[in-house]
């Protein structure tokens, strides 16, 4: 099931009655069944949020997100059981092997890099060398392709000599990071109702970081935001400042169809796909991660 994305942009009060989210704006008020809720972002300082919500929503599952000054998703709230089974997959994760996680991330960085490949080809930018690159991944990138494929895809694809992928950028950086955000809460949201620790990753390690698998594996999707940002740049009009429209078009990166596994699937369900996998992988009844197929 698909579930719905909420952005709050205004002064808001959020509480909960007989399993209904209660959306109080001004002099309006509605209800949200809080089984059709997947993410809910707070984005204005004037939001209250009761703790009977908050406990229902992570009951459910919801990942909460919350935004800054700037209007930039920089907090995350997920449910510390998701899964009936979660102290078995902890352990599985835990006892998961150098070479797994390895060859894991092999797999993560070849489906990133051909996915970055597809972006350069919708706008006629030459990425033969993207496949030769997606081609030469060894057994965690011990050569790191990743890094020379994005030092060349980020030169060229917004075709703009002066662009440096920054997350305190220029813009339209403010634009991937929203979008970037948005699927890493997915992510994150994903692998927790899969019964995983998004803490521990398979290549990304931080001690301040607290979704570092969420980290890795949601690197093969940016490119969906890659391409959704690049068509509000050739539109025009991007900024500093991130609009209210804006931010409801990289809201709908989470409907989108992807293909993956055969299939069509709108992004959310995508996700649950590729992080029920990576479960898989972990308690060996898998070898390879489901990314999406470009």
């Amino acid at each position: 099931m698909i579930k719905r994305v909420l952005c709050f942009e205004n002064p808001a009060r959020l509480s909960l009655k007989l399993e209904q989210m209660v959306v109080e704006l001004q002099d309006t008020m509605r209800t949200v069944p809080i089984e059709d809720v997947g993410v809910v972002i707070l984005d204005h300082k004037q939001i209250t949020i009761t703790h009977a919500l908050i406990d229902a929503l992570l009951a459910n599952n919801c990942a909460i997100v919350t935004s800054n000054d700037k209007h930039l998703p920089v907090g995350l709230m997920l449910p510390l059981d998701g899964h009936n089974l979660q102290s078995e997959r902890f352990q599985e994760q835990i006892e998961a092997s150098e070479p797994l996680k390895k060859q894991m991330w092999q797999q993560t960085v070849v489906a990133k890099i051909l996915g970055q490949s597809h972006v350069l080809g919708t706008q006629q930018i030459e990425h033969g060398n993207m496949f030769k690159w997606a081609k030469d991944v060894r057994s965690g990138d011990t050569d790191n392709m990743e890094a020379r494929a994005a030092a060349y895809y980020w030169r060229t694809v917004f075709k703009n000599d002066e662009f440096i992928r920054d997350p305190q950028g220029m813009p339209p950086n403010n634009l991937l990071n929203y979008g970037y955000s948005i699927v890493r809460a997915l992510m994150a949201r994903a692998l927790v109702g899969a019964g995983l620790l998004p803490t521990l990753g398979i290549h990304h390690h931080s001690r301040y970081d607290a979704y570092c698998l969420a980290d890795d594996i949601m690197e093969p999707y940016r490119p969906f935001v890659d391409m959704k940002v690049l068509e509000m740049w050739n539109k025009g009009g991007v900024t500093s400042d991130i609009s209210s429209e804006q931010k409801r078009e990289l809201l709908g990166i989470t409907t989108i169809d992807v293909n993956i596994s055969g299939h069509r699937s709108p992004m959310m369900l995508a996700i649950q796909t590729t992080a029920q996998s990576v479960q898989k992988c972990f308690s060996g009844t898998a070898r390879k991660i489901i990314y999406p197929d470009w």
